[in-house]
């Protein structure tokens, strides 16, 4: 088992657990605008302008250029743009992030790029400083 299966959901946890709101941007599929999202959200095209959301997965083949507020993400692609993430943020060692990140916990796996002014914030300052995400 790679530290990335163990990020990403299998498709079997997937349709298991079909309760939960899951959104896809395709491959060959380019959104440029706001992108709002309860649950799961997939990037595996491309995103420029704003995310919003919970839990955000950019594929390896995805890329984003944008602004994001999230509870959590995870960079297997292309990120670049700043990031305000409540929970976590985790760079797989396909990822690439540059610009600007403020999260409570950061993991960058080996291979992963970073290069971005970084502000990890301790718990009682994430709920003042990032807002109300959930």
């Amino acid at each position: 088992m790679t530290i990335a299966s163990k990020w990403l959901p299998s498709r079997r946890y997937i349709l298991k657990n079909r309760t939960q709101d899951f959104s896809i941007v395709n491959k060959e599929l380019t959104v440029d605008g706001t992108v709002s999202s309860r649950g799961r959200l997939i990037v595996k095209g491309e995103v420029k302008g704003t995310i919003i959301g919970e839990n955000v997965i950019i594929a390896e083949e995805g890329s984003v250029y944008a602004d994001a507020e999230v509870f959590s993400m995870i960079i297997g692609g292309i990120f670049e743009g700043e990031i305000k993430a409540s929970k976590e943020l985790i760079i797989l060692s396909t990822g690439k992030c540059s610009g600007k990140i403020i999260c409570k916990n950061l993991v960058v796996e080996a291979g992963g790029f970073l290069n971005a002014r970084v502000t990890c914030l301790v718990a009682e300052d994430s709920n003042s400083e990032i807002g109300d995400i959930k």
